[in-house]
């Protein structure tokens, strides 16, 4: 535990303009970032006596061993620079929501020459018009499927749209009218972009307009006695009608609004988000977070807002923002506010009428999802403590094991030979610290081997940050690496959401790669060192694993097998395993890790397979990338046409020379040992056949 007043500044060297600060910890990790309107007086409260700090300010600033600030023009500038920061470092003392990312949205592909209308979850992609989020992806399905028949907007997929293309026949619902079938030519892109405006327009709640442009187009046809237009019209305007019925109208008509509520008690807050538009709900969302500063209403507001609109531009900020209490500087927000949306944007509280009771339903939302989340939480929490307490228990270990790492060895009859790396803290799966790892010390299935080299890899690149960090140093006398100091506890566990399976965790390629990382105060890919490893496996892995630390001289972290046969815990040095109970908690958590670390390995292999398989002799032609490949193959139809292909036939791909041409067709030589020689002199490719050669 750090003193404040060891890295406390100077007097007077804190400037009393507007800034942003960030406390750092030993490791130079930022733990924590503020604004201020006055530094010097903002960062004058952190170290006041202890006594009277509040708790999660206490261990915040002595937790830190460090303090930096920014010194910014205005408030809005001090606001916008602390959003980047939190988002550019991550800090483990911020505020930060749990945004689930599995919301639905309808979107409008605009940045398309056709504009396609599909359900999307997850980020936000530039050029997408997004409405929502809704509650259910079928409730978009089911408003889309009847805002089709007044505006036929394309919804297929591009594979879909390309075969269309292809065969001048449109999709099904290009037959019943369902879709203005651009594929086909029916109608040309300004047309069909008009199309999707439109339908933009509609959703974003200039409904009127349109509703009563049908019914006037309507009683028009009726007068010209075409009346099946008119029916038309008629289910036209219907439809349009029962899509609005599927949102309430709670506010004045023309009304855009979101209204936020928070609902809290001392450790967690959930905030709730009603996106009202034409005077309609038209999304609803939620977010929980753990109360790891010393923050009130108005400061979880500010954070909730900026996590709501710090990506946000245009229409995607509303006009008028309804809060339950105002941010400690809300002229700073408002301007932030506007700078996003490009107008003016109304801040306040409501105060009465349909807003204020608008407010109190979007707040009873609120307090039942923290009760929810908390009735969830309770059970798993208590389960989770009593694991890691058996397991502590069983091990010998003096405390439970914040952070668990489990290694798994996976190959396919000793070809493609790969291990993993996960991450468990506080017995939640932190996947954004997943490690995939290439055996490169040998050729072939050696498991123990293995084992014994990845754990000296992950290990050794621990030990250079330590070293980077001045946080132990080599003796002269010492010939031999010098034994690393207590191992810090790892960081607590933030409520960020895991990284998905989709992203790619980074790649350990081995030594030559093992470069240190610039200190800048971002996570580091090895800098937190577990108080417990596991490998998959018995005895044998487990003592290769218990090598690889004691060559690197590192004794003070926990190693253990967990076998597959009969779930035996196996320690180093130890001949007999340590036998858990089926019913315990701790063996299932065990499990848990270990059969992640299995999955994550296997996939990694399977992929590395898929990719040798997938290869072709066309990767080790010098100079030749991915474009000039698939246009050499769309050229010819297949592989097979273009191995057969002489080289002025190849030379005829547009951007493929004679020289490239040349090494295509030897690099098919050389694949396919049987078939004669290529002819580069005369460009001829010599075959061979049952009477002789011929060319």
């Amino acid at each position: 535990m750090a003193d404040p007043s060891s890295y406390r500044p100077k007097p007077g060297q804190i400037p009393d303009s507007p800034g942003v600060y960030k406390f750092r910890d030993e490791h130079r990790r930022v733990i924590y970032v503020g604004k201020a309107k006055n530094l010097r007086q903002r960062l004058a409260n952190y170290f006041q006596d202890l006594a009277g700090l509040h708790p999660r300010t206490r261990t915040m600033v002595t937790t830190a061993a460090s303090v930096e600030w920014t010194v910014v023009s205005t408030e809005v500038e001090a606001l916008q620079l602390e959003y980047s920061w939190i988002k550019e470092y991550d800090p483990r003392f911020n505020v930060k929501y749990r945004d689930d990312k599995s919301y639905p949205y309808l979107a409008v592909t605009l940045n398309e020459e056709f504009p396609r209308v599909q359900v999307m979850r997850g980020a936000k992609k530039k050029g997408v018009r997004y409405f929502g989020p809704y509650g259910h992806a079928w409730a978009i399905r089911e408003t889309v499927d009847l805002m089709l028949r007044v505006f036929p907007v394309r919804t297929c997929s591009a594979g879909v749209f390309k075969n269309a293309e292809r065969t001048g026949r449109p999709c099904l619902l290009g037959y019943i009218g369902k879709c203005s079938a651009p594929c086909v030519g029916r109608v040309t892109p300004d047309e069909h972009r008009d199309l999707a405006e439109d339908f933009c327009d509609f959703m974003a709640g200039r409904t009127g307009t349109y509703i009563r442009r049908l019914e006037k187009d309507m009683m028009q046809a009726a007068e010209e006695m075409e009346y099946e237009r008119a029916a038309r019209l008629r289910d036209d305007a219907e439809a349009l009608k029962r899509a609005m019925e599927k949102s309430a109208v709670v506010l004045a008509d023309a009304t855009d609004a979101d209204l936020i509520a928070v609902a809290e008690d001392e450790l967690e807050a959930a905030v709730q988000i009603f996106h009202v538009r034409g005077g309609r709900v038209r999304g609803q969302r939620g977010w929980v977070t753990d109360k790891v500063e010393a923050v009130d209403t108005a400061g979880l507001v500010e954070h909730a807002l900026q996590q709501l609109y710090g990506e946000e531009s245009g229409d995607s900020v509303p006009k008028e923002v309804l809060v339950p209490a105002l941010p400690e500087d809300p002229d700073a927000v408002s301007q932030w506010l506007a700078g996003r949306r490009g107008s003016q944007v109304s801040l306040r509280i409501p105060q009465r009428g349909d807003k204020k009771d608008l407010m109190g339903t979007v707040q009873r939302n609120a307090q039942q999802a923290l009760g929810l989340h908390k009735t969830k939480r309770a059970s798993d929490l208590t389960t989770r403590s009593r694991a890691l307490e058996e397991i502590a228990e069983a091990l010998g270990l003096g405390t439970a094991p914040l952070r668990v790492e489990c290694f798994d060895i996976s190959h396919l009859q000793g070809d493609d030979v790969v291990a993993s790396m996960v991450v468990f803290e506080d017995g939640l799966a932190r996947k954004s610290e997943y490690r995939r790892f290439q055996i490169k010390g040998f050729e072939g299935q050696d498991d123990v081997r293995s084992m014994h080299e990845v754990i000296g890899r992950r290990f050794r690149r621990y030990l250079q940050e330590r070293e980077r960090t001045g946080e132990w140093e080599e003796t002269p006398a010492t010939t031999g690496p010098v034994p690393a100091p207590t191992v810090p506890a790892p960081p607590v566990p933030d409520s960020t959401p895991p990284v998905p399976d989709s992203t790619p965790p980074a790649q350990d390629s081995g030594p030559v790669r093992e470069e240190p990382r610039e200190d800048d105060g971002r996570p580091k890919r090895f800098a937190y060192p577990p108080q417990l490893v596991v490998v998959d496996g018995g005895q044998p892995q487990v003592a290769a694993a218990k090598r690889a630390l004691d060559e690197l001289g590192i004794d003070d972290i926990a190693v253990c097998g967990l076998a597959k046969r009969l779930e035996e815990v196996w320690l180093p040095d130890d001949d007999d395993p340590v036998v858990l109970p089926r019913s315990s908690e701790g063996l299932y958590l065990l499990q848990r890790i270990r059969d992640e670390a299995h999955r994550f390995a296997i996939t990694y292999q399977r992929a590395k397979r898929a990719k040798r398989i997938r290869s072709s002799p066309l990767d080790d032609v010098p100079g030749l990338g991915e474009t000039r490949k698939q246009a050499l193959i769309k050229h010819f139809g297949s592989v097979k046409k273009l191995r057969q292909a002489t080289i002025d036939e190849i030379c005829e791909v547009p951007g493929i020379g004679r020289r490239t041409a040349e090494s295509v067709a030897v690099a098919f030589a050389a694949a396919a040992p049987a078939a004669p020689a290529v002819n580069t002199a005369t460009g001829e490719i010599i075959e061979e056949d049952d009477g002789g050669s011929r060319t």
